[in-house]
């Protein structure tokens, strides 16, 4: 199945193996950027290959970030991995090793050549975020179900496939079956899938085909629901009022609590209940639209915020542009007059000139960079100044209706305790209308176990409630604080990589004054 037959010694991928292959394959016009003089920049590096050279295991790629085409093919590799941080692969060639399984293709979202062929794999599988597949060569292999093509009728951009050599390829209707389960294919084997064909398919497999449109329609249709549902929470949970839109909190409350499942069977107090869970309802749908109204606020700020700070960084880099150009214009006919100097005292006076001019660029391009940072200081300082008075504002909101939602607990908590001694009252005089469970009846024997009961419950309630408005304010506060914490820390990093570039751009025309001397 492949050119290995246990005679070659097997060798492990590492760093000297890498840096001889980026070195051997590296074009001349790429290796002065990929080989610096601190070394090999692997992630840099676009395509390399390391075929026909007895590797073992793919190891040792992690810092080739760039990297859009790996041919391993001809080795004796027994494992897909190592891959998981070449999310830029297009192209990935591991055939004619010693691969038992399809695995560790995760991270490989953009790749669309995969070839596997000539080595040990039984299942397709494992390749669900291959989106951007086109080429699929699996040949000679151990495909032995023909079902298992199924799989690939998820990869909607896949035109060509060679499955030959495998077990399923000899079956008598291959072909046909081929044809007709992935439509989209354009290429078989290395040869095209006509129009004839995929016909007579598509009309061979057409009951069949119905049947499983309508499974795929079903299960997309799942899926999507799913993931709307998800993005659905996870808007509720950026705005703080996940789970507020419905009795959730109210449900909450009562959980776990057997005793109070006692109490609810007492008259009175399933519409006591009904009433206080509406209430409840209503002021969480309340507080859960307010909530989204602030988040899409919150949200419309910040946008708007980094839509200044966008205008004000391209302002910048137009102004020194600018200035950089006009500099260097001069700056090389400078250079020129000066090469042309042949008397030291005035070579070192016109030096002398040139570094006052490379002085007064430095001074140019660090006022324009103090400018820069004297307005995002100020639009960063606005939008401090802004969401945390909407933060404050929606913070105030919140413990408002919390302290409603305690009223309501006070209120229902109330009224439960006069249900309770009414009760009381009638089983001490065995004056009881209606009928009544033995539980019932025996937890209100007791006025102390009655009444402690409430107080626990009522404790319960009131602790979830302060729990939740607690959670929430807490997270939005937290919320504010990372966001302007993040974007100073960013604009920081920023600034210092500015003047280092501007630092070391002024070293580099000193340094060419220098040689002039």
């Amino acid at each position: 199945m492949n050119r290995h037959c246990g005679t070659s010694q097997p060798i492990l991928m590492d760093e000297k193996i890498l840096q001889k292959a980026v070195v051997e394959q590296t074009p001349q016009d790429q290796a002065g950027s990929i080989a610096k003089a601190d070394g090999i920049h692997f992630n840099k590096v676009l395509k390399i290959r390391l075929e026909y050279r007895d590797i073992l295991k793919i190891d040792h790629l992690w810092d080739f970030t760039s990297l859009a085409r790996l041919d391993l093919n001809n080795n004796l590799i027994e494992r897909i991995e190592g891959l998981d941080r070449l999310i830029n692969l297009t192209w990935l060639n591991l055939s004619f090793n010693r691969i038992e399984k399809i695995e560790g293709l995760a991270s490989q979202r953009k790749l669309e050549l995969l070839n596997l062929s000539n080595n040990r794999i039984s299942v397709i599988e494992n390749m669900d975020t291959l989106e951007k597949l086109t080429h699929f060569s699996i040949a000679n292999n151990l495909l032995g179900q023909l079902d298992n093509v199924h799989y690939l009728r998820k990869f909607k951009n896949l035109f060509t496939l060679n499955l030959f050599g495998n077990p399923v390829s000899k079956e008598d209707d291959y072909k046909f079956f081929i044809a007709a389960f992935l439509p989209n294919l354009m290429c078989l084997d290395y040869r095209l899938l006509n129009e004839k064909t995929k016909n007579e398919a598509s009309i061979k497999y057409q009951y069949v085909l119905e049947e499983m449109g309508h499974e795929e329609l079903q299960i997309q249709q799942a899926e999507d629901a799913e993931q709307s549902q998800k993005a659905e929470l996870q808007l509720h949970t950026d705005a703080f009022v996940e789970f507020l839109n419905g009795s959730y909190l109210f449900k909450s409350m009562f959980k776990d609590d057997p005793e109070a499942e006692t109490l609810h069977c007492v008259t009175g107090v399933a519409h006591l209940l009904q009433t206080f869970e509406h209430q409840m309802v209503e002021l969480c749908m309340q507080l859960f639209e307010i909530g989204l109204a602030e988040h899409k606020r919150r949200e419309t700020e910040v946008n708007s915020f980094f839509s200044g700070q966008t205008k004000a960084v391209k302002g910048y880099q137009q102004k020194s542009s600018q200035i950089l150009a006009n500099f260097e214009q001069q700056h090389k006919e400078r250079v020129v007059e000066l090469q042309q100097l042949s008397k030291p005292d005035v070579l070192k006076v016109k030096i002398s000139h040139c570094n006052d001019e490379i002085n007064q660029l430095c001074n140019s391009l660090m006022s324009l960079e103090f400018q820069l940072v004297s307005q995002l200081e100020d639009i960063i300082k606005k939008l401090d100044i802004s969401i945390s008075d909407m933060v404050a504002n929606f913070s105030e909101t919140v413990q408002g209706i919390f302290a409603h939602y305690r009223d309501l607990e006070d209120n229902y908590h109330q009224n439960m305790q006069g249900i309770a001694i009414a009760t009381l009252e009638k089983v001490a005089r065995d004056n009881l209308e209606e009928d009544m469970s033995d539980d019932v009846r025996m937890l209100f024997t007791d006025k102390d176990t009655v009444m402690d009961a409430l107080a626990t419950g009522h404790d319960n309630h009131l602790l979830k409630i302060s729990d939740r408005e607690t959670q929430l304010v807490t997270r939005v506060n937290a919320w504010k604080v990372a966001l302007i914490k993040g974007i100073q820390d960013k604009e920081l990093k920023q600034n210092r990589t500015r003047i280092s570039d501007i630092h070391r751009y002024l070293d580099h025309l000193r340094e060419q004054l220098e040689e002039l001397q």
